[in-house]
Formats: C-alpha cells, structure tokens, sequence
C-alpha cells in the first residue's frame, strides 16, 4: 500500500523583522499538530534542514525592498502551487514603505557612511505587486490562530474563515468603552481590520491599525472625526502612515490631507 506524501511547506523571508515568523512558532502545541499535516520543507528561522520544491504551500514574510528580492519572489512563485503573504510587510510593504512618500537617495545619504555601496528600490513593495498571491493575511505581527485557520483551509480544499469586519466589533465583544466617543481619543479602530483582540482600545489608547485596513474602510469619515477632535493635519497624515501606509485606502487619505 502506497504511503501519501505530506503536502510540504515552506516560509521563506524577505525585508521584515521575523516577527510574523516567530508567531508560527509561537504556536507551539498546535505546532505539533501542523508538523503532523505537513513536512516543513523549507523554514530556515525553526531549521537548517531543507527539502527541495516544487512546494504546495509557501509563506512569505516581508516586503520586496531590492532588486534581488523581486528576481527572487519570481522563481519563490514558481515552484510553489499556493502562496500566502503573511503580514504588513507582505502585504503592505510594511513601516519601511514609510521610504515610498520621499526620497529615498535623500534618507542613504543621511544613514550610511558610504551611501555608493547600497543598492536598493525607491519603494517598499507587497508581494503581491510582484506575483500573483492566492491568500493575504494582515497583522503586525500575524495572529497565529489566524493563521492556523488559514493552513487548515487550503490543507482541506475549503475557503479560510477570517474576520472581514474591524477591530470597533472587538472592542464590543471584550466590553471594551469606545475610546474615541468616551475620552476623546483617536482611534483607527473604525476602519481596521480585526484580529488583535483590541488591545490598545482595552489599555485606553487609541488603535494604530496594526492590522491593516478593513474592507471597504470609511477613512474619509474618520477623518473628518479626528478633526473634530483637534487632530491637526500633519498628525492625521502620520495616523495613516505607519504599519500600512501604503495600503491603498490609508495612501489616499494620507495624500488627501497632505
């Protein structure tokens, strides 16, 4: 009787801080039970032993910030039958997209001794600006049960089941007092997508959009609530500039009031 091969994944890095990866193996009982799923063929931050491709599923942490990166993320692509970005960086370009809305000659220049020695692109990049990705999941870092739910999905052939509504529902389920109608505070909340459990909201601070834009995101009606509650401009534009900045809907509004 023939034995069934694993499906064999691979997590694979780009400009990131690991953090994302680390939340895999932040797993850790529920690790096991995935190692029993799949053969971990290529994970070079949990081992140094690896399998070689074609692989069924691949994650990518990170943002493509070089020219390598991009020729890279190709040949990534091709040997693998389903790919998820994971995180910001992955699906955003990251807080290192913060480069995309200035010089970046100018911040080498200001940073490095020897500026002529770094080659790198003017912009931080998604994955998906690169190649075609079959699942996104937001978070900085990911939420691992998130992710778990995701692995389980395209294990079984099924759609994976994820929050599409934003983090104000969590702050309600936690009985967590809106921040911003109660004391003031300003908060992204209203148009980021859920999965942190609100943790800021619950420490009485406003939210920062760690996790990204939600679906369809009212951001022109958020802002015109900062105003009211004396956020100046320069302020608003850094609200929406930060973990995913250059996330399409949180772009725009920063141009808007730029």
């Amino acid at each position: 009787m023939a034995v069934k091969k694993k499906p064999k994944l691979a997590v694979w890095k780009f400009a990131s801080c690991d953090g994302c990866q680390l939340s895999l193996l932040d797993c850790e009982d529920e690790l096991l039970a995935v190692a029993d799923k799949v053969a971990i063929a290529y994970f070079l931050e949990a081992s140094r032993a690896v399998e070689k491709g074609p692989y069924d599923i691949s994650l990518v942490e990170g943002s493509i910030t070089t020219q390598h990166d991009a020729e890279r993320i190709q040949k990534i692509r091709k040997i693998s039958k389903v790919l998820i970005t994971i995180g910001a960086c992955a699906t955003a370009g990251g807080i290192q997209s913060l480069r995309n809305f200035k010089d970046i000659k100018e911040f080498v220049s200001i940073v490095y001794a020897s500026p002529e020695y770094i080659e790198t692109l003017a912009k931080s990049t998604s994955i998906a600006s690169h190649v075609p990705v079959d699942f996104e999941l937001q978070g900085c870092p990911i939420n691992k049960r998130q992710l778990l739910e995701v692995l389980s999905a395209f294990l079984y052939g099924r759609k994976p089941n994820t929050p599409a509504y934003s983090v104000c529902i969590e702050c309600k389920r936690r009985g967590t007092v809106c921040v911003m109608v109660a004391q003031g505070i300003p908060c992204l909340g209203p148009v980021t997508h859920a999965g942190c459990n609100a943790i800021c909201p619950a420490y009485n601070r406003g939210c920062y959009s760690c996790y990204g834009p939600m679906e369809t995101p009212n951001t022109a009606s958020l802002s015109s609530w900062f105003g009211r509650l004396g956020v100046k401009e320069e302020n608003l534009v850094r609200s929406f500039r930060s973990f995913y900045g250059s996330a399409e809907p949180f772009r725009k509004e920063s141009e808007t009031h730029e």
